[in-house]
């Protein structure tokens, strides 16, 4: 968010006196069995967090996140070490800790063939919720998530946001003292996950409930009044985001180049010296110097007519991302001039990328015109049309539901269109499906690859399945256990791996047949911090070789790296064009500049007719 209105934490009005602990963790070690080798996820972990606070627990992929909440919850024990939750020993009185709190695993598992009503009323049976208390229960809980109009619906049939907010009332029919969210916002889009917020909020301010919290979401830690970084196992730091944000005061810098892309400026100045994080934000470049270091703008901006420096306000993405810089995690994300991308003598090599805004010219890549496609009497897509360039990377933006992966599975050739024309690398789609997947790679909203199949297997069979032998498929099964470093994980169950290193996967098995054209649908979903800014750098660098990209994401500061972008609702097109000039539509301006997501939010929220940038 723009601006520098308090934060939820901090319009509380709790104070910093220590309160009764809900959770306390003391010096807490936990193993896990992978094959023959014996992976730490916890070691030597000690924190507390307070009754009536929201404590988050921030951290990279594999970090123990998900295994703290469990180990909280009495569903793990831990090899050493101890576990208090609510005053009670964890390992000891499992059951009865259980009693009193919820638990809103990452999956949270709903009977998508069950109504919402039935939903509830089969998790109040489980929960042991007398029936003469649920009709109360349900009326306090319904109204809350928005569910009211929708008791008779198919679980199946809601939207992801629907469908989380679902299980959180399912979590809430017995008021627990505590509340544990795995990544409650994973794959929800930016209105469902404010909705999300303003729950976990109010239960705070309201019920006085204790909320435990993991989120990949480093905007969502603001909600939090102390937020815990993980790393590897260990934690990093605990205290408020304020005072993350602080530390970071004075070392916030952005890069504004008028006319240029920011993505070129950002793949320029990541690997300049002094540079600890660069990132596309708000049609700039935000930086991050490392400590003791002081920005050189003629150095820093040489031969880049027009560029200005100016200082910016920390926020507490800053601080996370200083924080693991400073104990050695890179998660590959950022280029670094001693990196894997160095040329000879650590020198980084140059970037060649076409670095000025031009519109699209020539005879575009993806052609699509009044596509429509019905599910009985449904429009899941509603007369769409848009172009995309070669090396253009296109963004879909859209609520959940929105029609998104619809129109994707329609230009991959699985579902055909119910009308209209989709032309891909000069093929008909809707008569030529088969030529038209062979130009191109396609990475789903879900981890899609063969779970038993090694991370070798894999790539072999997609090199197979895209017709490559002989030299070329070693060659490349090479390139992709080098550039995606996965050669260490080369015989591991692809089903074992880390969330980032089965987008790593996943992605390379896109690219065996260097494809012209690369679809990518929510590829970051799920995906830390740092393994989306790596994903970032890889997609600019395919750009720059005149591949072309289109992409969804509900990461909306994600949408600043695309050259152009369209935004869907209820299966038309809502706003289409760069991000400045929807910002613009949505009412942005020199004196209240908005984030991408404060004008998707506008957009989304307003009834604009569809035909894209006046």
């Amino acid at each position: 968010m723009s601006g520098s209105s308090a934060t939820p934490a901090e319009t509380f009005g709790i104070t910093a006196e220590p309160g009764e602990f809900v959770v306390e963790l003391r010096g807490v070690h936990k193993r896990f069995q992978a094959g023959r080798r014996s992976v730490p996820a916890l070691r030597g972990v000690s924190l507390r967090a307070l009754r009536g606070r929201i404590t988050g627990l921030i951290g990279p992929d594999g970090a123990g996140k998900t295994t703290l909440l469990r180990l909280v919850a009495g569903l793990l024990a831990p090899d050493a070490g101890q576990v208090l939750t609510l005053g009670r020993d964890a390992t000891r009185d499992p059951l009865a800790i259980q009693d009193d709190l919820g638990y809103m695993p990452q999956r949270f598992g709903l009977y998508e063939d069950l109504t919402v009503q039935e939903n509830l009323e089969l998790y109040a049976d489980l929960q042991g919720v007398p029936r003469r208390l649920r009709p109360a229960r349900y009326e306090e809980l319904l109204p809350m998530t928005g569910l009211a109009p929708f008791t008779q619906r198919l679980a199946g049939r809601l939207s992801g946001g629907m469908k989380q907010k679902l299980g959180l009332a399912c979590t809430l029919i017995r008021a627990p003292d505590l509340l544990l969210l795995d990544e409650p916002t994973v794959g929800v889009d930016p209105v469902s996950r404010r909705e999300l917020w303003a729950i976990v909020n109010r239960l705070v301010r309201a019920a006085g409930m204790s909320v435990l919290v993991s989120t990949l979401y480093l905007d969502e830690a603001e909600h939090c009044h102390e937020v815990v970084i993980l790393h590897e196992g260990e934690v990093l730091g605990q205290d408020a985001p304020r005072a993350f944000r602080e530390r970071m005061r004075g070392r916030i810098w952005t890069v504004e180049v008028t006319g240029w892309k920011p993505r070129a400026i950002q793949a320029r100045l990541a690997r300049a010296p002094g540079v600890l994080d660069a990132v596309v934000q708000e049609e700039r470049v935000r930086l991050i110097w490392e400590s003791g270091q002081s920005p050189e703008p003629d150095r820093l901006l040489e031969g880049l007519a027009g560029a200005g420096l100016m200082p910016a306000e920390p926020r507490f993405e800053d601080g996370f991302i200083a924080t693991l810089r400073a104990h050695g995690a890179t998660g590959g994300a950022v280029a670094r001039a001693d990196g894997p991308d160095a040329g000879a003598a650590g020198q980084p090599r140059s970037v060649a990328i076409d670095a000025r805004y031009d519109r699209p010219s020539g005879s575009p890549v993806i052609a699509v015109r009044e596509v429509q496609r019905r599910f009985g009497a449904f429009y899941a897509v509603k007369g769409v049309s848009f172009d995309v360039a070669r090396g253009e990377v296109f963004g879909l933006l859209g609520a959940n539901g929105a029609g998104k992966s619809t129109l994707f599975r329609m230009l991959c050739g699985l579902l055909p269109a119910t009308s209209g024309s989709l032309n891909v690398a000069g093929v008909d789609v809707r008569r030529a499906a088969a030529d038209a997947r062979a130009r191109l790679g396609y990475m789903s909203q879900r981890f899609s690859l063969y779970g038993y199949l090694s991370v070798r297997q894999n790539l072999n069979f997609f090199s197979s399945a895209y017709g490559l032998a002989g030299r070329r498929r070693a060659d490349r099964l090479a390139w992709a256990l080098e550039q995606f470093q996965l050669a260490p994980f080369a015989a591991s169950a692809s089903a074992d791996l880390p969330l980032g290193y089965k987008q790593r996967l996943a992605l390379a098995c896109a690219l065996m047949h260097e494809p012209d054209i690369l679809f990518l649908d929510e590829p970051t979903s799920g995906v830390d911090p740092l393994a989306r800014r790596e994903f970032w750098r890889r997609i600019n660098e395919l750009a720059e070789r005149d591949v072309t990209v289109l992409v969804t994401t509900h990461f909306l500061e994600e949408a600043e790296y695309c050259d152009r972008l369209a935004i869907l609702a209820d299966g038309a097109i809502l706003a289409l064009g760069t991000p400045a000039e929807v910002k613009r539509l949505a009412g942005s301006s020199p004196a209240r500049p908005f984030t991408m997501e404060e004008a998707f939010i506008h957009l989304i929220k307003r009834d604009i007719p569809a035909g894209g940038v006046p």
